[in-house]
């Protein structure tokens, strides 16, 4: 595919070498940009189970030429079944192939992604230094001045903060953002064996808890859980997830049940209390700018924060391209990320408020296909 080169930028740092982070990297560097990662983690590792990947997460993938692989690492299929928390068959999701050959929907081990895309990272000879962040940001005339948490310094035209929903380029330089907002949520994750039998996505609902299942690969899945949050003195030990979801799980039949009645102390389990934000506008300041968690956190609810972190790393390089200046590629950026990430946001939020209510089942399958679809609008 040809791309047209930014000619407005020459150097750029990407402070976070997570998902939208190595996406952003990709697009600028494919477009001429000299990039460098910087990642608080001495390792560069994820942690985490799997995740599932939309037909609008695929099709941003394909734009980063990293389709082929997650199919053949992942799992691909072509709908979301949604039952009653006991088992009861209600209703499939509409979830069209919006591009052709691009598949429906999928799933992927998170460890799993994230090699995928470091791979396109190395392939691309892009500088990645690790175990360190920024410890001071100064825009100037031509970029912005940066001084690392290890004492180094460096300039560049263009500083990318995608480093989490407790993003410290934020911090930095964005003092009218505000942290993430807890739900009154939180989730429930599990890596487990495949259920015998089980060909495509599950949701189970109508209960206090509802959970889904997604395929990651030919013989593992990953289910999740949503249950109301509660403050907790300490974190629980690996036990204490063992029974606790256990027991979570007592009502539920079909896939879910099975899953309750095999899990092991071995399987990887993991709980988090949820939060999101729409940060509001500017999302940049002179030439730094956020993508991602940083800007934009969402809830698993559409299974699109992923999606979202790297659609605005593909955007950001689309707009600085099409742009004469960085401040009006950022702007164009900005003006066309921000209503998409809106819609997913107060679309999540508003599935996660329902089901702390104990709504109908039949408005939350109607808020889910409304928003997919809208979702499989190019973005």
């Amino acid at each position: 595919m040809d791309r047209e080169n930014i000619s407005s930028v020459e150097k750029a740092l990407i402070v976070g070498g997570g998902i939208g982070g190595m996406a952003a990297a990709i697009a600028l560097a494919e477009r001429g940009v000299r990039v460098e990662i910087v990642d608080l983690d001495p390792d560069w590792r994820v942690y985490g189970a799997g995740i599932t990947i939309t037909g609008p997460t695929l099709r941003a993938y394909r734009r980063l030429g990293l389709l082929e692989a997650v199919k053949a690492q992942g799992a691909i299929t072509t709908k979301t079944r949604l039952f009653r928390y006991d088992g009861t068959h209600l209703h499939d999701l509409d979830e069209p192939v919006i591009e052709e050959g691009l598949p429906a929907t999928g799933g992927i081990m998170r460890p799993v992604l994230h090699r995928i895309m470091q791979g396109k990272v190395r392939e691309l000879a892009i500088p990645v230094r690790l175990g360190l962040t920024v410890e001071t940001l100064q825009n100037d005339d031509t970029g912005v001045a940066v001084v690392f948490s290890d004492g180094s310094s460096g300039h560049y035209n263009l500083v990318v903060g995608s480093d989490s929903v407790a993003s410290h380029v934020r911090d930095l330089a964005f003092p009218h953002m505000a942290p993430a907002v807890p739900t009154g949520q939180g989730c429930w994750r599990i890596s487990i064996a495949k259920p015998p039998g089980l060909e495509y996505g599950e949701f189970y609902l109508g209960h206090a808890n509802p959970c889904g299942i997604t395929a990651c690969a030919p013989d593992s899945v990953y289910m999740w859980m949503l249950t109301a949050h509660e403050e907790r003195e300490r974190f629980m030990d690996e036990e204490e997830l063992f029974t606790e979801l256990k027991r979570l799980l007592a009502d539920f039949g079909g896939n879910a049940g099975w899953i309750r009645d095999t899990m092991t102390r071995q399987d990887w389990i993991n709980y988090r209390p949820l939060a999101a934000v729409l940060q509001p506008a500017p999302w940049y300041q002179g030439r730094i700018v956020l993508l991602g968690d940083a800007v934009h956190a969402t809830t698993p609810h559409l299974a699109s924060g992923a999606g979202m972190a790297v659609e605005s790393g593909i955007v950001l390089a689309e707009e600085l391209a099409r742009a004469d200046d960085v401040e009006a590629g950022l702007l164009a950026y900005q003006q066309r990320r921000l209503p998409r990430c809106k819609d997913v946001i107060d679309s999540s939020v508003a599935v996660g408020r329902l089901q702390l209510a104990h709504g109908d089942p039949r408005e939350h399958a109607h808020i889910l296909e409304g928003a997919l679809s809208r979702l499989n609008q190019p973005f």
